[in-house]
């Protein structure tokens, strides 16, 4: 379908919707992963996925599935193992699906049921270190050579 980029804003839209949704993609973009541009590629991630089925014909799951792991791993250093892949795969392929056959108030409705079900952004923190441990200790040097130390209060 030679569809103009006017007429392509739904099925970017519904990419959007799904890649901004993705529990992975946000723990990424909020944790650093992507590096300090991690935003701007999780935008550019949005219109590579989209020009991606514009590009090709009758894309399988599997594909999609590829796809999609390879640029996590190459621009997040993410390798996506928590079964969510297929999930958002099977997702896009249905919005492309829909927007082809021009069911654009029912991709519509799935991309603002999307959008309201948006998961609150989840931080991940590490378990502290032994140098953050330390902190927490005082030392005091003796006058024998010894040190003492004491944990703070």
């Amino acid at each position: 379908m030679a569809a103009s980029s006017a007429s392509r804003e739904p099925f970017t839209q519904g990419v959007s919707a799904v890649l901004n949704s993705w529990p992975v993609l946000q723990i990424a973009v909020d944790n650093g992963f992507g590096g300090v541009y991690g935003q701007q590629k999780a935008d550019w991630l949005v219109d590579v996925v989209q020009q991606y089925f514009h590009d090709n014909a009758d894309l399988q799951q599997y594909e999609v599935e590829d796809f999609i792991s390879q640029l996590m791993d190459q621009e997040f250093d993410t390798v996506v193992d928590d079964g969510s892949l297929p999930q958002v795969s099977k997702q896009l392929i249905q919005m492309f699906s829909q927007w082809k056959q021009g069911a654009l108030q029912q991709l519509s409705h799935t991309v603002q049921s999307l959008t309201q079900k948006k998961t609150q952004r989840a931080k991940v923190t590490a378990p502290p270190t032994e140098s953050d441990q330390e902190s927490d200790e005082e030392t005091q040097d003796e006058e024998d050579g010894w040190t003492v130390v004491r944990k703070k209060k």
